[in-house]
């Protein structure tokens, strides 16, 4: 039995006796049907403690799931844009280039310039392929020549 459920029998029991203190003898019931009527008060209350504790047990392990998945989410959004860097820098046609990526919830924004359209639809295509990119919001702006 653990701490919070052999405190919740005691609280019950004490209860349920200074209940049964408290009325004292009753012409309809005897000794013994006053103590059955208290044990069944105490269990009823233990029963009630046991699920108070189980559903407060049940919150805590959801909040603690819920931080667990946005710390993932976090380091999952770092190591995509980690793999998107490298991606663009392996490119020659884009690793001269300043892109800036940001990337939530993987989806991928890359932001900057590109010397030229094909550059640009070459950065979406090798962002797309990278496992855990869910979208691609490409803002690069192709480079005007003098």
């Amino acid at each position: 039995m653990t701490h919070s459920k052999r405190y919740t029998a005691l609280i019950a029991a004490a209860a349920a006796t200074a209940l049964m203190a408290a009325c004292g003898p009753s012409d309809n019931q005897t000794a013994g049907q006053q103590i059955d009527r208290s044990a069944d008060s105490a269990r009823s209350a233990t029963n009630e403690g046991s699920t108070t504790v189980q559903e407060a047990t049940r919150d805590l392990q959801a909040a603690g799931s819920q931080a667990g998945e946005k710390i993932g989410d976090g380091a999952n959004d770092m190591a995509i844009t980690a793999k998107v860097q490298a991606a663009l820098a392996a490119d020659g046609a884009l690793s001269v280039m300043d892109i800036e990526v940001d990337t939530e919830s993987g989806r991928v924004a890359l932001i900057g310039t590109a010397p030229d359209e094909t550059a640009r639809e070459r950065a979406t295509s090798l962002v797309t392929a990278i496992d855990g990119v869910v979208a691609v919001d490409n803002r690069l702006l192709v480079e005007k020549s003098s």
